[in-house]
């Protein structure tokens, strides 16, 4: 059983990978698809390399008589009703982990000669828990990343890249007592990271209270999407997070239907929310009209009603912490300038919160094409009436005069370390202006048009003739968002004035 100890092997096997995915599309199964049923496979191959570690806490993810050496040992006539039936099994009870992962799995390798090679011939022959490189990490992130050419199949929604997660988790330090939650996880990047970085930085200090924190609920995300989910309960039991048969520490909901729990506030929450403007769902009638639905969430705990869902996202991650809990949220631009509802969350944040960092990313990083964000930190407080919690502002432009892609030219870890030096996470008060790095009072930002806190100070080498040339795309691309922010907002205004009408007729009706 080979074990791959370089990144060409790496390589090598992604490649591999790869080229039954190219297989099975031909059976019908889309990329997607091949990378759930190729994790479905891994995780039972992978439980069983875990339980074979001294070093691993949990010895048997998954019953023997369900784990991967009967899938080997199965003739290939009576591997899809072994399989189907594993599955079934598997996924009998949905509120564990384990039966989170395998709840309504189904078995879309058709042909029984596939399924058998690709259980014996790619999946068996590797140590998949070997310790040379990250080869599911990679491998996962490749086969997504192609996955993401298909615009359809929205593969991308499931990548904040790692180089950006791994400065968020320099610049929070999470610690052993914290309650960590992510409400838009993905696959648990975020989570993953966070439990990584204190196994390095205090594995020295970790009590067995922490230890069993950190395994037992310490470390939790919510998911709208059940296969996104799985993947993120697959990843967190096989870093030896919860317990197989234990509550799922996955939640598979939509994070913003509902107020946090006192009991369920967290200490830290790292996120990076979907881009999609509008909370909302689409529906078919008989007669094939689409008709698209958007939701207003009406929460007492929110600061102002919209359907726009990123802003909805900041409302909750700021309800949802604990009295000094801090955030690390990652936005698109228009969060930080829209007018409207989005004027009235960020006074309300700058008031509540210690809205202390502010890093404008470059473009380029993200699978949707265009996408300006930045990454928002701030810390909850005590209700203090009399002033705001936030003092200054600092911002880091990590955009101006930077250029990414996804392939030729990605971002790695050091373009970010000039940021988390700045950051200076161990005394932020001693933190000193740069460039790049500028520092802006609560007053001025009060000052500035609908407190937009889209702050930018920088010259674009790239401009020529003047100091307010834009590039062309980027002129048409701000317009579109204007112009969708002015939309969105008169039609909250039409539907006011719908209600309102229907409410005055109804009035007269009953007189």
């Amino acid at each position: 059983m080979t074990v791959p100890k370089t990144a060409a092997e790496a390589k090598q096997l992604v490649d591999k990978l790869w080229s039954y995915c190219h297989v099975l599309r031909h059976d019908g199964v889309s990329t997607i698809d091949y990378v759930d049923q190729l994790t479905l496979l891994l995780f039972l191959k992978m439980a069983q390399e875990r339980a074979g570690r001294k070093s691993f806490t949990v010895k048997e993810v998954v019953p023997g008589h369900l784990g991967w050496q009967t899938l080997v040992d199965t003739d290939a006539d009576d591997l899809k009703t072994t399989y189907e039936n594993i599955l079934g099994q598997l996924g009998k009870k949905p509120d564990t982990a384990l039966g989170l992962i395998y709840h309504g799995a189904e078995n879309k390798i058709r042909n029984a000669a596939t399924l058998k090679r690709l259980i014996v011939d790619l999946i068996d022959k590797v140590n998949w828990s070997g310790t040379g490189v990250d080869i599911k990490g990679d491998a996962y992130e490749s086969l997504l990343e192609k996955g993401a050419e298909d615009i359809k199949s929205g593969a991308g929604q499931y990548f904040t890249p790692r180089p950006l997660i791994d400065a968020m988790i320099r610049c929070v330090q999470p610690r052993p007592d914290d309650t960590i939650v992510d409400p838009a996880c993905g696959t648990g990047g975020f989570l993953l990271a966070a439990h990584d970085y204190i196994q390095r930085s205090h594995s020295e200090e970790l009590t067995k209270e922490d230890a069993q924190n950190l395994r037992n609920g310490g470390i939790s995300g919510i998911e709208l999407v059940h296969g996104t989910a799985r993947l993120a309960q697959m990843n967190l039991l096989l870093h030896g997070i919860g317990e197989p048969g234990g509550k799922a520490l996955i939640s598979v909901r939509d994070a913003l239907s509902r107020p946090t729990a006192p009991n369920e506030r967290a200490t830290l929450v790292l996120a990076n929310p979907p881009f999609r403007r509008k909370s909302g769902f689409a529906s078919v009638d008989e007669f094939g009209k689409v008709t698209r639905e958007d939701v207003s969430y009406d929460r007492a705990d929110f600061w102002v009603t919209t359907s726009n869902k990123q802003l909805n996202f900041v409302q909750h991650i700021a309800n949802m912490l604990k009295i000094d809990g801090r955030a690390a949220v990652v936005v698109p631009d228009n969060v930080l300038f829209e007018g409207g509802a989005g004027e009235t969350i960020r006074r309300r944040l700058l008031n509540e919160c210690d809205v202390h960092t502010l890093l404008r990313l470059p473009t380029g990083i993200f699978y949707a094409g265009g996408v300006k964000a930045n990454v928002l930190f701030f810390d909850r407080k005590r209700a203090r009436p009399e002033m705001p919690w936030t003092s200054k502002l600092w911002v880091y432009d990590l955009r101006t005069g930077q250029h990414f892609t996804l392939r030729q030219n990605k971002l790695q870890a050091h373009h970010l370390d000039d940021f988390v030096n700045a950051y200076n996470a161990n005394d932020r008060h001693g933190r000193s202006e740069s460039e790049r790095f500028k520092c802006f009072t609560y007053d001025e930002l009060l000052a500035r048009d609908k407190v937009n806190l889209d702050i930018t100070w920088m010259r674009d080498p790239d401009l020529e003739d003047s100091d307010n040339l834009q590039r062309p795309e980027v002129i048409a691309q701000e317009i579109v968002e204007d112009l969708q922010a002015a939309l969105d907002e008169f039609a909250a205004v039409a539907d006011a004035l719908q209600l309102a009408k229907a409410e005055r007729e109804g009035r007269l009706a009953d007189e």
